[in-house]
């Protein structure tokens, strides 16, 4: 697991180290488990994008606590989203995790995508690729819920984790699926990937491997 220090820096260079990371969940279903491709930071009240914009609220009161816990909201009503909180206590500020590269428990990240669609959706196979890209995707991939807000991300069912993984160049741009802030280059994430919620510039390299064994 990562140590709480390492969320307790400037949220800007979080989000620089976390691509590569690797998010893991251990339910009772099985263990699941991504690397980090792409990320968005929100950061502060004077950020109009981020949920500390309109002061503390019994909702957004993670982003004031301590760093390294998971901040998970339901957005729109409809999809769970996962943030890791950073900065100090006191200081709002979090990184969204928008997407993973499948590595572990492929089989069951699949099965849990397929239950959440439409019945015709369900005839078609969700690519290894697009088992989590999206934030509302990889939640449901991995089974991350509002019952794990607050986790703390070093010491929990839920963690980020060094596996060792290769970091590939990245990228920053605007951030993306927001109506305010979007001029704000906050948005970090490997370009050639296509685990990547919108790829934008430049060609598609589909994920770099994903393990048969835990399909």
């Amino acid at each position: 697991m990562l140590p709480g220090g390492f969320y307790a820096r400037p949220t800007l260079d979080v989000a620089r180290d976390l691509i590569g990371k690797v998010v893991v969940h251990a339910t009772r279903a099985g263990r699941a488990a991504g690397a980090i491709v792409e990320v968005e930071a929100y950061i502060g009240e004077g950020d109009p994008a981020c949920h500390a914009a309109a002061g503390l609220t019994r909702r957004n009161a993670p982003l004031y606590g301590p760093p390294g816990r998971a901040y998970v909201y339901l957005n729109y009503g409809i999809h769970c989203l996962v943030n890791v909180v950073t900065e100090t206590e006191g200081a709002p500020a979090a990184v969204l995790i928008r997407a993973l590269e499948p590595l572990k428990g492929l089989s069951l990240m699949r099965s849990r995508r397929q239950r959440g669609r439409r019945s015709r959706q369900r005839l078609a196979v969700i690519d290894d690729e697009a088992l989590c890209r999206g934030p509302g995707n990889l939640t449901a991939a991995l089974a991350i819920s509002r019952m794990q807000n607050r986790l703390d991300l070093s010491a929990s069912r839920l963690t980020v984790e060094d596996w060792g993984e290769k970091v590939m160049p990245i990228t920053w741009g605007p951030r993306i699926g927001i109506r305010v802030g979007a001029d704000r280059l906050w948005r970090c994430y490997v370009p050639g990937s296509s685990c990547v919620s919108r790829s934008g510039a430049g060609r598609r390299m589909g994920c770099r491997r994903v393990d048969p064994a835990f399909r």
